[in-house]
C-alpha cells in the first residue's frame, strides 16, 4: 500500500490518539482513586478515634456511676453520719464496707485501685482492707510529686464534685506508673470546704490505653488524650515534649479534625460530654498503603493495556484502509485522475459523494416542503366530513403522513380574542404569529395527549383530541384534555398576553363521526360568544337552577373524618369541590346562600370537642373565627376563611399525633437497646410492649425515621456483633447467640449484609 500510505498514517494516528484520550481519563480517575482512598482511610480513623473516645467515656461513666452507688449504700451512710465518741471508731462497719466494696475492684479494671476516706474516723478504706492512719496508705501508694501533707491537703480534705485530676506519676506497691484520679466526696451534695467521705479512684495509665489499643499499630502511630484545660490524661508513642512543641508550632492548625503535619496524619477532636480532646497521629506510608497498591496496580494494567492498543490499531488502520484505497480507484476511474490528483483522498472523496446527495437531498426538500399543505388539506377535508369510507380516510391520511389510527377522542375550536371583524396587513400577520405560538405551546406540552391542528380562518383552529397509543387500546380522558387546554389558555395568557375561547366537543367513538363532533365544539363556541365566556367551554355546560344546596350528610361525614385525621390536603379538596357545586352548577337564592354556609360553620364547630384542638391555647381563637364567618360575605371570601381554619385545625391534630408518634419511636428504641440479644425479639414482641398492632408500629417507624424496623434492629445487633469482634474475647458462634441470632449461619449472611463483609474479614481487618 505504498501509494496510500498517507491515508494508513492517519489511521494509525487517529488510533494512537484515541488510546491517548482514554489513558489521560484513566490517569484523572486514578488520582480521583487515590484521593477518594486517602479519604476513606481518614474518615475510618476518625471513626475509630471517635469509637475509642465512646468507650472511654462509657467507661469513666462506669466510675462514675460507682461513686453514686456508694452515695446510696445504707452502710456508709450510717458511717458518715456517725460521730466519733471516746475515741472509739466503728470497727465492724468499716470492715463490712471494706469487704461490700471489694467486689467492684473485682470486675472492674478501671476500679482496681480506690479508696474511700471518711473524714470523721480519719480512716482510710480501701477493698479488703483500711488504714486507721492514711499515712500507712501513703508510704504504700503515693503520687511522687505530692507529699504527704500536699497529698491530705489536695485530695483528702478538700469537695470535690466528679473531679479528675491529670496525669501524674504514681508508685504503687514499689512499682513506678502514671495515673489519672477521679475524685468524688459524699455525699453527693457536699458543697462546703470539707465533707464526711471522699472516693478516690485511682486509674492507671496502661489500663486506659489498653482500652484505646484499636487507636495505635506497631508502624509508629501515637495518640494523646488531654482535658479541657489542656492537661494529659493518657499518651502512646510520643512523649510529653513532643507534644508541647505541636501544641506551639504555628503550622499546625488546632481547630482542624484531621491534618498532615510533617509526615503524619494529626486527628483531634473534642468530646462534648467531658471537653476532653482527643489526638491521634497516623504516618503518610501507613495511610497510603492501600493507594500504593492501587498505585501499581493501575500503571501495570495502564501499560500492559498502550502495548497492546498500539498493535490493535496498527492491525486495524491496515484493515480499514483498503476499503478506501479500492474507493478511490473507483472514482479515480469515473470521475479522472487529474481531480483525484488536484486534493487529498478524503476531499476528493467527500466532495463527489456530497454531489450525490446533493441531488437526492433537493429532490426530498421539495416533497417536504408541500407535505405541510397537503397534511392541513387532510384535516380540513376530514372536518368538513368529504371522506365517504374510513379506509379513504386512512389513505390519505398516510398520503399526509399525519399517522391518524385512532377512533376516539374530541374536537375543539380555539378563538384568539380581540381581533373580530378587524382586517389589516398588520392584523393578520399578528393573528399568523399568535396561531404559531399556540401550535409550537401545544407541540411542547408533555400530556398523554396527542393533538392535530389545522387553521380555521384568521382568528380560528381546530384542534382533534386522540389518544397518543390508540394501539394498546387507552382511550383519551376528558379531564386530560380539560387539563391541556387549560394550561394552553393559561399559558398563552401568561406568556403572551394572548386570551382564547376554546369550545369543546362530546366525545366521538369513530373516525367519522370527527365532522360532527367539529359541528359540536362550533356550537359551544358559538354558545361561549353569545354569553360573553371566556376560556374552556363544553357543550354539555349547562347551569342548574335550584332552590336548594347541595351538602349531603355523607359529604359532611367524609369532611369531618378527614380533619379529625389530619389530612388537609384533602379537608380544602372537599369543601372546595362543594362550594363549587353549589356556585358554579347551582343558582342558589340568597336565603340557600346563608343555610349552605351556616351548615359549613356547624360542621366546623362539630370538630371542635377534639382532644387536640380542646387542650390547645389556640381553641378559643378557632372557636371565634368560625362564629365570625360573615354568611353574607362574598363566596371568595369566606371560601378563604374556611380553609385558613381548616389548616389551623388539621395542623393542630397533625402535630398532637407527631408528638405520640415520636414517643412510640423513642420507647421501640429504648425496648430494642434493651432486648437486641433477645432471639425471640421481633416485630411481635415490639408491639406488644408498646401496645399497638404489628402493621401500625412497622408503617409509624417508617415514616418517622425512614428505616425500617427490622432494618433497625439488625444494624443494632450487628453494631454490637462489630464491638465484640473488635475485643477478640469470642469466636463467632458465640458472638451470633450473644446477638441474637440462633444460626451462626444466619448471623453471617446478616453481618456481610450489614457491614459488607464477613465476620472474620472483619476480624482480621481490625488485627491488622
Amino acid at each position: 500500500m505504498p501509494k496510500f500510505s498517507g491515508v494508513f498514517r492517519k489511521f494509525l494516528f487517529s488510533y494512537i490518539l484515541i488510546l491517548i484520550i482514554p489513558s489521560i481519563a484513566g490517569y484523572m480517575s486514578y488520582r480521583t482513586s487515590i484521593a477518594v482512598t486517602q479519604s476513606i482511610s481518614i474518615e475510618n480513623n476518625v471513626t475509630q478515634l471517635q469509637k475509642s473516645q465512646e468507650i472511654l467515656e462509657r467507661r469513666m461513666a462506669e466510675v462514675e456511676s460507682f461513686t453514686r452507688q456508694l452515695a446510696l449504700n445504707q452502710d456508709l451512710s450510717v458511717l458518715l453520719n456517725e460521730s466519733v465518741m471516746d475515741q472509739k471508731t466503728n470497727v465492724f462497719g468499716i470492715w463490712k464496707i471494706s469487704r461490700d466494696i471489694k467486689a467492684y475492684s473485682q470486675t472492674n479494671d478501671f476500679l482496681k485501685h480506690f479508696f474511700i476516706y471518711f473524714t470523721n474516723f480519719n480512716v482510710l478504706v480501701t477493698p479488703g482492707n483500711a488504714y486507721f492512719r492514711p499515712e500507712h496508705y501513703y508510704e504504700a501508694s503515693h503520687y511522687n510529686n505530692l507529699s504527704f501533707d500536699d497529698w491530705k491537703k489536695k485530695i483528702l480534705d478538700k469537695t470535690h464534685s466528679s473531679e479528675i485530676m491529670p496525669l501524674s506519676p504514681f508508685v504503687t506497691g514499689g512499682t513506678q506508673t502514671s495515673v489519672i484520679t477521679y475524685m468524688q466526696s459524699l455525699p453527693l451534695d457536699s458543697f462546703s470546704d470539707s465533707s464526711p467521705a471522699t472516693v478516690v479512684t485511682i486509674i492507671d495509665e496502661k489500663t486506659i490505653n489498653s482500652v484505646l489499643s484499636g487507636l495505635r499499630n506497631e508502624s509508629g502511630s501515637w495518640m494523646y488524650i488531654s482535658d479541657a484545660q489542656g492537661h494529659t490524661i493518657s499518651l502512646q508513642g510520643i512523649t510529653q515534649p513532643e507534644i508541647e512543641q505541636l501544641s506551639v508550632d504555628p503550622k499546625f492548625d488546632k481547630a482542624s479534625v484531621s491534618q498532615f503535619y510533617k509526615d503524619d496524619l494529626v486527628i483531634k477532636i473534642r468530646s462534648k460530654t467531658t471537653g476532653w480532646v482527643y489526638s491521634t497521629g497516623i504516618p503518610r506510608h501507613v495511610l497510603m498503603e492501600n493507594a500504593n497498591k492501587i498505585k501499581y496496580i493501575t500503571w501495570s494494567v495502564t501499560g500492559a493495556a498502550l502495548l497492546i492498543g498500539l498493535l490493535v490499531g496498527y492491525l486495524l488502520s491496515y484493515r480499514n484502509t483498503l476499503p478506501i484505497t479500492r474507493l478511490l480507484q473507483v472514482m479515480k476511474e469515473h470521475f479522472g485522475k487529474e481531480a483525484a490528483l488536484a486534493r487529498n483522498e478524503y476531499d476528493f472523496i467527500q466532495g463527489n459523494i456530497s454531489n450525490i446527495l446533493m441531488n437526492s437531498k433537493h429532490l426530498e426538500s421539495e416533497l417536504k416542503r408541500q407535505l405541510p399543505l397537503i397534511r392541513d388539506a387532510f384535516y380540513k377535508r376530514l372536518i368538513a366530513g368529504e371522506f365517504q369510507t374510513r379506509e379513504e380516510i386512512m389513505s390519505a391520511a398516510a398520503q399526509a403522513g399525519t399517522g391518524v389510527s385512532f377512533n376516539s377522542g374530541y374536537t375543539g375550536i380555539l378563538q384568539i380574542n380581540g381581533y373580530s371583524d378587524m382586517e389589516s396587513v398588520e392584523i393578520l400577520n399578528e393573528l399568523s404569529a399568535a396561531r404559531l405560538i399556540l401550535k409550537q405551546i401545544v407541540i411542547e406540552d408533555e400530556s398523554r395527549v396527542l393533538v392535530h391542528m389545522t387553521d380555521l380562518g384568521s382568528d380560528r383552529m381546530v384542534l382533534l383530541f386522540t389518544s397518543g397509543n390508540p394501539e394498546a387500546g387507552e382511550e383519551v380522558n376528558k379531564d386530560d384534555v380539560e387539563q391541556l387546554v387549560n394550561r394552553l389558555v393559561n399559558l398563552a395568557f401568561g406568556e403572551y398576553r394572548i386570551t382564547i375561547t376554546a369550545g369543546l366537543s362530546d366525545p366521538f367513538t369513530s373516525v367519522m363521526e370527527v365532522s360532527r363532533s367539529y359541528e359540536q365544539a362550533r356550537q359551544a363556541l358559538e354558545n361561549a360568544i353569545y354569553m360573553n365566556k371566556k376560556g374552556i367551554v363544553w357543550l354539555g355546560d349547562t347551569r342548574i337552577e335550584s332552590n336548594t344546596y347541595y351538602y349531603p350528610i355523607d359529604l359532611e361525614l367524609r369532611l369531618i373524618s378527614t380533619i379529625r385525621a389530619g389530612d388537609e390536603e384533602e379537608a380544602k379538596r372537599i369543601v372546595r369541590s362543594m362550594i363549587a357545586h353549589n356556585t358554579e352548577n347551582r343558582e342558589l337564592s340568597m336565603e340557600m346562600k346563608h343555610q349552605f354556609i351556616g351548615e359549613l360553620k356547624g360542621t366546623l364547630l362539630k370538630l371542635l370537642d377534639q382532644k387536640a384542638i380542646m387542650e390547645s391555647s389556640s381553641f378559643e381563637k378557632i372557636k371565634n373565627r368560625i362564629i365570625a364567618i360573615g354568611i353574607s360575605e362574598s363566596i371568595e371570601i369566606i371560601s378563604q376563611e374556611i380553609n385558613g381554619i381548616v389548616a389551623d385545625m388539621c395542623g393542630l391534630i397533625m402535630s398532637k399525633k407527631n408528638d405520640a408518634h415520636y414517643r412510640t419511636v423513642k420507647q421501640i428504641n429504648e425496648f430494642i437497646a434493651a432486648r437486641y440479644a433477645d432471639p425471640d425479639l421481633n416485630l411481635y414482641r415490639i408491639a406488644e410492649h408498646v401496645e399497638r398492632p404489628e402493621k401500625y408500629i412497622s408503617q409509624l417507624y417508617k415514616e418517622v425515621t425512614g428505616t425500617n424496623l427490622s432494618d433497625h434492629l439488625e444494624k443494632v445487633r450487628m453494631d454490637h456483633a462489630a464491638s465484640l469482634l473488635k475485643r477478640n474475647q469470642y469466636n463467632v458462634d458465640e458472638i451470633a447467640s450473644h446477638v441474637g441470632y440462633n444460626s451462626s449461619h444466619s448471623f453471617r449472611r446478616a453481618f456481610k449484609r450489614v457491614m459488607g463483609v464477613s465476620p472474620s474479614s472483619f476480624r482480621q481487618s481490625v488485627e491488622e
